[in-house]
């Protein structure tokens, strides 16, 4: 672990692209979700994660349910209990090697000594004792590439119970509701172009050669009107 002020956090943080931050859910009591709206505007891809809330949106950026496989955070936060933060941090072990792994950033009170000690023997960058939103501010960080949210992507079951699925564009409007029927898949540009899920792969597959990824995206959604 190092200290909040050593030089390398401040680097890792300011050329992340994206904060993964995990718990960030509907509920806007909760500090995960205060956490979207603090670092909104200061350049970062946020990523809010939540599997109860998944395919719903926080100013514009839609819920997902995890981490999935071909994703490669650059920082991820876990506003979760200990016991739900060392289940999350197993998984990103078993995927990520040393010099891969991001960087883990424990809220007050996700902290789990057992976890916190295999992290400090194994030498993976992490840091306790303090508040993403707090550091951010104290340093005066912004993003060092910014980035500008744009649509993303929803696959539902079918609401009619007919077996199909539906595909939608969505706009980045300040909040949208989880789905009612059960979510297949969500994500923005990012997610669609380098997520190993089945619907991302899917709708990869289904671009034409001289078409773009959101064209594709954008054609199939209209395909559903139709």
């Amino acid at each position: 672990m190092l200290r909040d002020s050593h030089p390398a956090i401040v680097d890792r943080v300011v050329h992340a692209k994206s904060l993964h931050v995990l718990g960030a859910g509907m509920k806007e009591g909760r500090p995960a979700h205060q956490a979207i709206h603090d670092l909104d505007d200061r350049g970062w891809r946020l990523v809010p994660v939540h599997p109860n809330d998944a395919g719903g949106s926080i100013l514009g950026r839609p819920i997902r349910q995890s981490i999935e496989n071909g994703i490669h955070p650059d920082v991820v936060v876990f506003f979760l209990a200990p016991e739900r933060a060392k289940m999350a941090v197993q998984r990103l072990i078993v995927r990520f090697d040393h010099d891969n792994m991001p960087l883990l950033w424990f809220q007050p009170g996700s902290e789990h000594e057992e976890v916190l000690e295999m992290l400090n023997e194994a030498g993976i960058l992490h840091i306790v004792d303090d508040c993403i939103v707090r550091f951010v501010k104290r340093h005066h960080l912004t993003a060092a590439q910014s980035f500008t949210q744009g649509e993303w992507y929803r696959q539902i079951a079918s609401p009619n119970g007919d077996g199909c699925s539906v595909w939608s564009v969505n706009p980045p409007v300040m909040a949208v509701q989880p789905p009612h029927s059960t979510l297949e898949w969500c994500g923005d540009l990012d997610d669609l172009s380098e997520s190993q899920h089945t619907v991302a792969r899917y709708i990869r597959s289904l671009s034409s050669e001289h078409e773009t990824l959101q064209e594709t995206a954008l054609r199939l959604a209209g395909s559903n009107s139709g």
